[in-house]
């Protein structure tokens, strides 16, 4: 399963600490993360990469099954995209998921 977001004016930090936060909740175990924040050409703003990889408990790495990347800035957009195994994580954990996201960062998220 995949889903992306936009969001307007949120901070890229907050929304990769979230998703972490709401992904351990369900019982994941983070395997690989990584932020990076780049310079905007003119200098006065920057843009933050982030990349979250969990797995199931006791999978020895080979389970991965929740990816995330967040790309944004906090003067415009935000963008998330996740990328679920819906064969390794059950439904259930997955809209639990998708409900905290949306109750915190639902009024932010932009429809196209």
């Amino acid at each position: 399963m995949k889903s992306r977001k936009i969001y307007a004016e949120v901070n890229p930090e907050i929304l990769y600490d979230e998703v972490k936060d709401f992904v351990q909740k369900q019982g994941l175990i983070l395997d690989e993360a990584g932020l990076q924040t780049y310079s905007v050409p003119g200098g006065s703003s920057h843009v933050v990469r982030g990349t979250l990889i969990f797995k199931r408990e006791g999978d020895g790495g080979e389970g991965q099954c929740f990816r995330a990347h967040i790309v944004g800035s906090a003067v415009g957009e935000t963008r998330l995209m996740i990328d679920v195994d819906d064969s390794i994580l059950s439904a259930e954990k997955i809209a639990a998921i998708q409900e905290d996201l949306d109750f915190i960062f639902g009024a932010y998220e932009v429809k196209p």
